[in-house]
């Protein structure tokens, strides 16, 4: 018997502008009524599909949300078709639905983080034998992008149901999410990013490696994303003056707040080389504590327009130059408080937080204390 392929796909929903679905998930009865429609819609669409099994999610999803490492909201989708017999004679459509608000499992739960865009992604996939599943890939792939418009019915059912307007409901390959996604990208300056979102979602297995628009060499590998400490590795950097190494700096973590919030979105962990990745913050050792220096304490770097930017864990001793033992770097809004506490807790840090108004670096475009401000 020959192996039953998945060929996954979605139906883009384009909402009208101002517009906001109700919810964003469908009962297993409005599901499985979807689910017939779109049945029909692909009966026109790719002629002998009724041959394969439909299985459809009804749930909206943003894009981050399907293009993750597994693609797990699609492997779910599969699984749970394959857990049900097809029994002959019945219309080979499956759908799984919300029942008292509970979807039958995880990974079909929208999260009404993302849920602010103007499209939403409803999964659907096709199972098929492996010769039929590799004839219905090829021809999703080349006749929905073109004319892959939903049929009315299915519109016109999923705003009643939903409460909205749609300027669009089109059927994509879940390729063609993915492309979308690049462009989209490419257009607000993070096509580097791209290159390593790609990896993850369909080489896992391999490592890449690319440069920021400013120059941050950032490498996926092993499951995460890591750059080079970034302190560490601005000092080091060549070819830069030192007349404007801050605003350099402060674009820099912007860029890198960019870049983590989109790794994140996409379930892709983020640190700094050497250091297990945490969320919303990344952390940079940079010395030992000196037992006989003063007790550490926190200051804080701000940067304008972006608020504190960087947190320096320092101790003094006397007329000494500072002893930088540490830099955490706030990536997330709401991430600035357990980062606090991290350092707090590593460094046995004093609970006041010195705020330095600006961005200090020493000479050599060094992240640091000026010496007055620890006394």
């Amino acid at each position: 018997m020959n192996d039953v392929v998945a060929c996954p796909a979605v139906l883009a929903l384009e909402l009208a502008p101002g517009e906001t679905p109700s919810r964003l998930m469908l009962t297993r009865e409005e599901a499985q009524e979807l689910a017939g429609l779109v049945a029909e819609d692909l009966r026109n669409l790719l002629p002998g599909v009724e041959t394969s099994r439909l299985a459809v999610a009804g749930a909206l999803f943003d894009a981050v949300e399907l293009l993750r490492p597994g693609f797990p909201v699609h492997a779910t989708l599969d699984e749970l078709a394959r857990r049900i017999p097809r029994v002959t004679g019945e219309a080979a459509v499956v759908a799984f639905g919300s029942n008292q608000g509970q979807m039958p499992a995880q990974p079909l739960v929208p999260d009404p983080t993302y849920a602010g865009g103007p499209m939403r992604l409803l999964p659907w996939t096709l199972l098929a034998d492996e010769a039929l599943a590799e004839d219905l890939a090829a021809r999703i792939e080349t006749e929905l992008v073109g004319r892959g418009e939903a049929g009315a019915r299915t519109s016109d059912f999923l705003m009643r149901t939903l409460g909205v307007r749609f300027e669009h409901a089109r059927y994509l390959s879940r390729n063609d999410v993915m492309a979308m996604t690049c462009v989209q990208y490419e257009h607000v300056n993070l096509a580097p990013l791209w290159t390593l979102l790609e990896a993850a979602l369909l080489t896992p297995y391999k490592e890449e490696s690319t440069l920021t628009l400013r120059g941050l060499p950032l490498r996926y590998g092993a499951g995460r994303v890591s750059a080079p400490p970034l302190a560490a590795w601005f000092a080091e950097t060549a070819g830069h003056g030192d007349d404007d190494a801050a605003h350099q700096l402060a674009g820099i973590l912007f860029e890198l707040r960019q870049y983590s919030a989109v790794l994140n979105a996409h379930g892709i962990a983020f640190g700094f080389e050497g250091t297990a990745p945490t969320v919303g913050y990344a952390m940079e050792a940079v010395n030992d504590p000196n037992p006989t220096f003063g007790k550490p304490r926190l200051f804080a770097h701000q940067a304008r327009g972006l608020g504190v930017v960087a947190v320096t864990v320092a101790q003094t001793q006397g007329s000494a130059e500072p002893r930088i033992l540490a830099h955490g770097f706030p990536l997330a809004g709401d991430a600035m408080e357990t980062m606090l506490q991290a350092l707090h807790a590593r460094y046995n840090a004093d609970e006041t937080i010195t705020d330095l108004g600006t961005l200090f670096l020493a000479p050599g475009r060094r992240l640091a204390v000026p010496a007055a401000s620890v006394h």
